[in-house]
């Protein structure tokens, strides 16, 4: 008996793992998740200027914590040209209670965050875009009335020492769509601490 309940359970968790998560040139669905202030965010074409910054990252994870002042100078450079950026913590927080959606309101006043930080609970987010580091990057351009992804993987080649950085992925992905080129890297290595997924 304990056997027929396993096998179950096994194809059910291969399932919710399996399912295909968006490519390059896929369509991505809108979605909504909650900010740091409580309110709702609708990520969808119909908001979009022209696209959209999409970082998933957390609090803890020291990777992430390196690349804090460089996604705020990404905002500053790219908010204005109709690429802003989003944050979205996926981490369960009973695994690493420094990521709860309390914690992240703390982390965002100290260091003054000027781009929404939203909380995918259920990680439903994380799993459809594919999402599996901290900090890991995903461009979606606007195209027509859709959201379009255009890049994934990492913000640039050297977390450890951004003045050492020789190649800005993130930042040559975007101007290449601002330009209306196509990306010339359109997928990269994503480093930095795996999300956390609930168990």
């Amino acid at each position: 008996m304990k056997k027929l309940i396993f096998i179950p359970f096994l194809l059910l968790t291969f399932a919710l793992f399996s399912q295909e998560s968006y490519k390059i040139g896929d369509i991505v669905s809108p979605f909504k998740l909650k900010n740091i202030d409580s309110k709702m965010v609708d990520v969808n074409a119909k908001t979009a200027q022209n696209g959209y910054i999409l970082i998933f990252t957390c609090n803890h994870c020291p990777f992430s914590v390196l690349y804090e002042d460089r996604i705020i100078e990404l905002q500053r450079q790219f908010k204005s040209k109709g690429y802003p950026v989003i944050a979205i913590n996926s981490n369960d927080a009973e695994q690493y209670p420094e990521d709860s959606f309390d914690n992240m309101i703390v982390r965002a006043k100290e260091k003054g965050f000027t781009f929404p930080s939203l909380y995918d609970e259920t990680q439903e987010i994380a799993k459809a875009f594919g999402a599996t580091r901290t900090p890991h990057v995903f461009v979606v351009q606007k195209v027509k009335d859709q959201l379009r992804l255009e890049y994934v993987g990492a913000i640039d080649d050297n977390a450890k020492e951004p003045e050492n950085v020789k190649t800005k992925y993130l930042e040559a992905a975007v101007n290449a769509l601002l330009a209306g080129n196509e990306v010339a890297e359109k997928v990269t290595k994503a480093i930095g601490c795996t999300i956390k997924w609930k168990k």
